[in-house]
This record gives C-alpha cells, structure tokens and sequence, in this order.
C-alpha cells in the first residue's frame, strides 16, 4: 500500500535543553486565527492524523478547534505540551539539522496559550478515557473521546485587546483560514480535512485511498481538482523528474501557458510536503515557461519537491514559511528542468494518446514556403539552413473536390477552377492505386469533367485518424490551416506554428557556444550611466561580447553602446543595452547569454516564418502539422500565442443546436 509519510512513533514531550534553544530561530509569533489553525495542523499531522476537523467561529477569533485521529498525548505530558520549547519532534541539533516533521520548536501551544484560553482533550489507543487539560487554571480531568488529540483555542487575543482590534472581519479570516487548511490538504492527499464555520460546513476534502491501483501522481491529481477544480488539472500537465545526480525528485503539476493568470494566485511549493515560499523557488518555474509565456501573465502550478532534510535548513522563519538551500543552484536547475520537460512534449500528442489513439504521426523533412523575404544575414552565418527535401510517402485520400462556385465580382469561375487544377489533379494521382493486371484502376468522371473521388482503403483512413493534429483540408484566408483529426476539427495559426519550429531548429543547431553576430554602429549611442552600470559593463565586458554587445566607457558617468546583435540594429540601442546590464546584475551571466540568444533567435524566426495570405499546398499543410506533432514547445509560438486550437465533434454539434 502506498503512503505520503510513513506511520510516526511517538515520542514523549519534554524540555529542550539551553544549548539548542539558542540554536532554534525567532519565536512563534500568533499574528491572527490562521497563524493558529496552520501550527494546530501541522501536529495534527506529526501525529499521523487520517481525518482532521477545524471548527470555526467568528472567523476563528471567537473559537479555533481542530480535532484529530492521531497518536494522542499521554495524561502525564499534557502538561509539558503547553511549556515554551518543550516538543516531542527533536532531541538535539544533529535531529533539528534532519528535521522531516512540520513542528520541532516547540513554541506554538505556549504561544497560543499566552494570547487564548486554551484546552487540550487527549486520549491514547487503549486507554478507558481522555484527559483534559485547560491551559489557564491547570485542571486536569478525565472526558470522554475516541483516541486523538481535540485542541479547543477561545477568544483569540482577549488579553491583548490592542492586537485583536488589529484583526479584520469574519469573513476575512474565515478566508485565511480556509487558505491555510487548504495548503495542507494539496500536500497530503491521503489525509481527509473539513472545516466548519458557525455549524455549517463551508469545505471537505476525503481523503484519497491509496490502495495497489493508485499511485502518487493520480491521488495527487485528485486532491488538486478537489480543492483547486476540475479546471486545474484539465488545464496542466503531469510533472516528474528526478535527479540521481543531485537526488532531488520534482513531481505535481504545471499549468498551460493558456491557463495563465493576471496574479500568482494559484501557484503552490512544497518541500519535504511543506508549503513554502521562496524566490528561488519561484524564480525557477517561472524560468521555465520563458520560452511559452511572454509579458507578464503568471504561471499556475502545483510542484512537490523532495530533497534531503539535511540540505534545506526550515529554521530560518517563525512560521516555517521561508527555507534556505545548501545548494541554491542545484535546486532552481531541478525544478527548472522538471517543468521544462513537461512543457516541451506536445500537447497534441498527449491529447491523442489520452483519447486512445497511440500512433503518431512522423516528422518529415519537408521544406516549407518561405515568406518572401531571406532571412537575416546572421541566420544564415550561423549555420542555419532550411530543411532538405526528402523522399517520402503520398499522403493518404487528401482530395480536396471543387464545389460548385459562384463569380465574385472581379473573377471568373473559370479562373478559380485553373487555380484549384493543378492540385486536385496531383492529389488524385497520388491518391489513386496504380492500374494493374489483377488490380485495375478505376476512374470515372463527372458530368463536369472531374476526376471522381478514389477508392481509399479503411487502413490509410485509419492511419490518418492516428495523427494528433489530422489531416490538413483547407485553408483559410490565406491565414488558418483546418484539419480533421478523430476527436473533430483542428484550427492551426500557420505563422505561428511554423514560427516556433523555425525557433527550435535555430536553437538545436546554433548550439550554446557560438557568438551572436554584431553590427557596428556608424554613431555610438551614448547615455548616462549610474555607478551599477558602469561596473557592471566592465565586469562583463566578455559576456556582452558573446550577446553581440559592445558597451564601454565614454566617461566616468556615461557609456557608449558602440555595437548591437545584427538582428536588432534598428532597435533601441540604449534600451537594450540598459536591460542587459540591469539582467546582469541581478542574474547570473549565463542564464543572460541564454535568454538573449533566445530572444534573437526568436526574432530570427519570426522573420523566416510563413507570413500570412500564402498560399500553402495541402501536402505543405500536413508537412506542417506533422513537424509541429514532433517539435518541442509548438503548442506556443515565440510570443506565447497558441499555435492551434481542437474543437471537438461534441462543441460543434452545440453550434449547430444537433440533438436538441
């Protein structure tokens, strides 16, 4: 059977000693309900809970209970429990430098204590009754209970009325608290919460079983549309890599870059199974969406980090919110990579196989139109040429057949009919068997004289309907290519899927260790410089260099941009420049050369790209679909734009009211 975290033993509470008191960060500090409900679980939790309630009234000010099925509390260590540093998870600082409990200070109850009128109802397996203690008077008396643990917290802050007033309404830190249960519940899907607010139940999450048919990934996908929705899991993508280098495992999930959002809302980071928040961390994921998510949308996600207790240090923040890596870089390259990985495979693919159909359609080196215009001079200088054609099979039954057509102003019949000729009659030849002895082609034709339509065998339809993106049918104002695939139609932005397969074939061959091409400016472009940027040129002269930068000196407080990237020469030279070196000093020097490069090329690409209004042949169009089906990150073009969209048989009906 599976589990999140292996059965906890318990151990008896007792007082830390002076010398690891100093070793333990800042005081728990109680700042409002949530503070309280967050530290109640996380014993909850230590404990090994499989059902935990929260009771709730006025928003928690007025009672915070949180009922558990744990391990319980003896009848003599009640007492000790409610003592400042006095805790059950670590005994010296060799256990708090390997902590894997979610409390080990030993501060929250006194804490809570303090500001509260605080009870603790407790009872062992095998024990005849509880125990109860109130926290105030030290009464403690026998009561009745099922083994666990029930944590009663009343009248928050009625000692301090100074802080209290500080508090907002009820509903306001009915939210928080519900936040704070709700980050527990995506980090343990094998445990069952709810929570009640005023005698009704405001939100339930069961507990995922986790018997042999379920894995980690599925019940956390569960637990995420539980609590996140449905939407959420519909919208991402399955994330899971692990190191054995580093040792570092990431697993949960990424979100489409079309699932963006305007606020980082809804992105959730644990390590260890604790919820944190740390700019290396975040940093890093949405590192990996640069390449898929321009301008200032901001990435959902769901990731699960787990790495050993002794290379993060949790002592560093009183609400254990904050955490600190050994190895920062290591750790922002796993995540990085981790989602990377998951955003570059195709969705298309995913899409089909989800739907039952395996096969996949192979990527053929077929050239593209170009758009008109050469590429930049520094594309071909790099070693980027366009894809050779090659030999390949005639595209099963993809006849388009002329409709009946009427004259538009300015046209003639008969010279839309001549357009169409050349293609309709190549794909009828390519389309229609050979003539043989014991095989005879059959032809017949029309009463306008055109071919009609060839006897295509079931298996080249079969194997058509295996393509993720289907087959290309038409083309639309010169701009959208249509295609028909098993779940229904298929609308692809032609520009920019064939943006981003140009992109990715520059990046792949232009590799990490080539310079960017420069152009000298006839006038240097000259600005005023803060004392940052000025060391920041000197330091990083080299690095520049390989952007296709050259930035130096002009005077003590001004500096002249005397060379740019070869694409971007008719940009903003100072612009450019200002941004680079404000990278620099913030980021680390090849991340910048990375970021740029990409930039560049992107720019590249969107120059050599099919522009709109060409017309494209239907054996480009499935060449087309079948380099997107097999190229990384194509369901965005450069810009973060999708590439394509499905509309299923079931959405089109709707439009057409079929089966109302």
């Amino acid at each position: 059977m599976t589990s999140f975290a292996p059965a906890p033993q318990r151990r008896a509470i007792q007082d830390l000693p002076d010398e690891l008191i100093s070793q333990i960060a800042a005081g728990e500090v109680v700042e409002r309900p949530a503070s309280v409900v967050r530290e109640l679980v996380d014993n909850a939790l230590d404990a090994g809970a499989t059902q935990i309630t929260v009771r709730l009234l006025a928003g928690g000010v007025r009672l915070i209970s949180v009922e558990d099925d744990g391990c319980g509390i003896p009848r003599e260590e009640l007492p000790v429990a409610l003592r400042r540093h006095a805790t059950s998870k670590i005994r010296d600082l060799q256990e708090l430098e390997h902590v894997g409990t979610m409390g080990f200070r030993g501060e929250a109850l006194a804490a809570i204590a303090s500001v509260s009128e605080t009870a603790i109802l407790s009872r062992l397996d095998g024990e005849d009754n509880g125990w109860l203690l109130e926290a105030r008077s030290g009464e403690l008396r026998p009561a009745a209970r099922n083994r666990g643990t029930t944590l009663e917290v009343k009248e928050l802050f009625f000692s301090t009325p100074a802080r209290r007033k500080f508090l907002k309404s009820d509903a306001t830190e009915l939210a928080h608290c519900i936040e704070s249960v709700r980050r527990h519940a995506l980090a343990r899907p094998d445990v069952g919460f709810s929570i009640w607010h005023e005698g009704k139940l405001v939100e339930q999450w069961r507990a995922v079983p986790m018997g042999e048919g379920t894995d980690r990934n599925e019940a956390l996908a569960r637990r995420l549309s539980d609590v996140l929705g449905a939407d959420f899991v519909a919208s991402s993508i399955a994330v899971l890599r692990t190191s054995a280098s580093s040792g570092i495992t990431v697993y949960g999930r990424a979100g489409l870059p079309d699932a963006a959002r305007s606020r980082p809302d809804q992105q959730y980071c644990y390590v260890n199974g604790r919820f944190v928040r740390d700019k290396v961390l975040t940093h890093a994921a949405k590192s990996a969406y640069e390449d898929v998510l321009h301008g200032h949308k901001q990435p959902i996600y769901a990731l699960y980090m787990e790495i050993d207790p002794a290379r993060v240090d949790v002592n560093v923040h009183p609400t254990k919110i904050e955490v600190r890596f050994r190895d920062s870089r290591e750790v922002h390259q796993a995540i990085k990579h981790a989602v990377e990985d998951a955003l570059a495979a195709p969705r298309a693919a995913l899409l089909a196989q989800a739907a039952g159909h395996t096969g996949a359609g192979t990527a053929e080196s077929v050239p593209l139109p170009s758009s008109g215009h050469p590429l930049p001079s520094s594309a071909t200088s790099t070693g980027w040429q366009p894809a050779v054609s090659a030999p390949r099979p005639a595209m099963p039954a993809q006849v388009q057949f002329a409709m009946p057509l009427q004259e538009a102003a300015g046209h003639k019949v008969s010279d839309m009919q001549a357009l169409w000729a050349p293609m309709r009659d190549s794909q009828v030849a390519a389309a229609t068997p050979p003539s043989t002895p014991g095989n005879p082609a059959t032809a017949s034709t029309s009463p306008q004289g055109q071919s009609a339509p060839p006897v295509t065998p079931d298996s080249s339809v079969d194997a058509a309907a295996t393509w993720p993106l289907g087959r290309a049918v038409a083309q639309v104002h010169g701009v959208y290519i249509l295609a028909e695939n098993a779940q229904g139609m298929v609308i692809v932005d032609m520009h920019a899927a064939h943006e981003r397969i140009v992109y990715e074939r520059l990046k792949d061959q232009l590799g990490n260790d080539q310079p960017i091409a420069s152009q000298p400016l006839l006038i240097p472009a000259t600005f005023a410089a803060t004392p940052q940027e000025v060391a920041t040129a000197e330091a990083h002269a080299d690095t520049l260099r390989v952007l296709g930068l050259e930035i130096s000196p002009f005077s003590p407080k001004t500096l002249a941009v005397r060379a740019v990237p070869a694409t971007l020469a008719q940009g903003d030279a100072v612009e450019l420049a200002r941004s680079v070196l404000a990278e620099l000093e913030q980021q680390d020097a090849s991340g910048v050369i990375q970021r740029a490069r990409n930039e560049i090329l992107a720019t590249m690409a969107c120059h050599g790209a099919v522009r709109a209004n060409r017309r494209l042949t239907i054996d480009e169009m499935n060449a087309l679909l079948r380099q997107m089906e097999t190229t990384e990150r194509s369901d965005q073009c450069n810009h973060g734009r999708p590439t394509w969209r499905q509309l299923s048989m079931k959405e089109l009906d709707a439009l057409f009211l079929r089966g109302r």
